[in-house]
């Protein structure tokens, strides 16, 4: 098991940090927009968006902003309470990785940040689980291998096709002919590089214009549903709730009052 010790979120243009990470204690960090740059053991790292670098304890580092570049990252400091058999956290040197299932490490950083800073019941439990969850990405995808530059083109091609269409069907079909490549071939390579399959992506994505649409937007649940392909309401709440963890309804409470 894993424990995070400290959690963060950095956000601007003059951030700076340099310290020796202490013995047994692992600094993980995903860049989530923009560039930043470090230096590890004395070596120049700029990191942008969708890389993690994790560093090992013991490791002398530093890194800062980028002069009038602004950028956003999740750290967390954690400790491995015993033999947990992952790579990843046995290796002596730093680790820069750009994960194919970076939309899925983000989502699992960003629920152990909102869980660090509102401490419910069983706060450190569940950012245990999270977190867990997020090493057990990073060591597979090191398992599996390096993916080769021009399958993350792909993939990355596929992803924007979606987001530009997310309120549609997309099928592989329409992905393979995005790629020029046959469905099954990219039906299978979206899914090996993110861990998801499309239509899991796209319910990603829906969902995330769902969040805005519930708290800044006056329409109603209904409307939300229908402006993001869902016409049966009753999936629309299935899926909401899957995914977000409570139904949609819990949150009209944030919305901003009407002037």
């Amino acid at each position: 098991m894993v424990t995070p010790l400290e959690v963060h979120h950095v956000n601007g243009v003059g951030w700076y940090e340099e310290a020796v990470q202490p013995q047994g204690i692992w600094r993980l960090s995903l860049v989530t927009y923009g560039k930043c740059v470090y230096w590890v053991n004395g070596d120049k790292q700029i990191m942008e968006k969708g890389e993690l670098l994790l560093i090992p304890g013991g490791t002398p580092y530093y890194g800062k902003s980028i002069p009038t570049v602004t950028h956003t990252q999740f750290v967390i400091l954690l400790r491995q309470n015993e033999t947990a058999e992952l790579p990843a956290l046995e290796q002596r040197e730093p680790l820069r990785h750009k994960p194919g299932c970076y939309e899925l490490i983000h989502q699992r950083m960003k629920s152990i940040q909102q869980q660090w800073e509102e401490r419910p019941s069983y706060y450190v439990m569940m950012s245990q689980a999270l977190l867990m969850e997020v090493l057990i990405y990073i060591n597979r995808e090191l398992d599996r291998g390096i993916i080769p530059p021009e399958r993350h083109r792909y993939v990355e091609r596929m992803k924007r096709y979606i987001e530009q269409h997310y309120r549609e069907k997309v099928t592989k079909e329409e992905l393979g002919d995005e790629i020029g490549k046959s469905p099954n071939y990219a039906a299978s390579l979206f899914k090996t590089v993110t861990n998801q399959t499309i239509s899991e992506y796209v319910h990603d994505q829906r969902m995330k214009r769902a969040l805005y649409l519930l708290t800044e937007s006056q329409l109603s649940i209904q409307e939300i549903a229908e402006f993001l392909g869902y016409r049966d309401l009753s999936y629309f709440y299935r899926i909401f709730k899957r995914l977000m963890g409570s139904p949609p309804s819990d949150l009209l409470h944030e919305r901003p009052p009407i002037v």
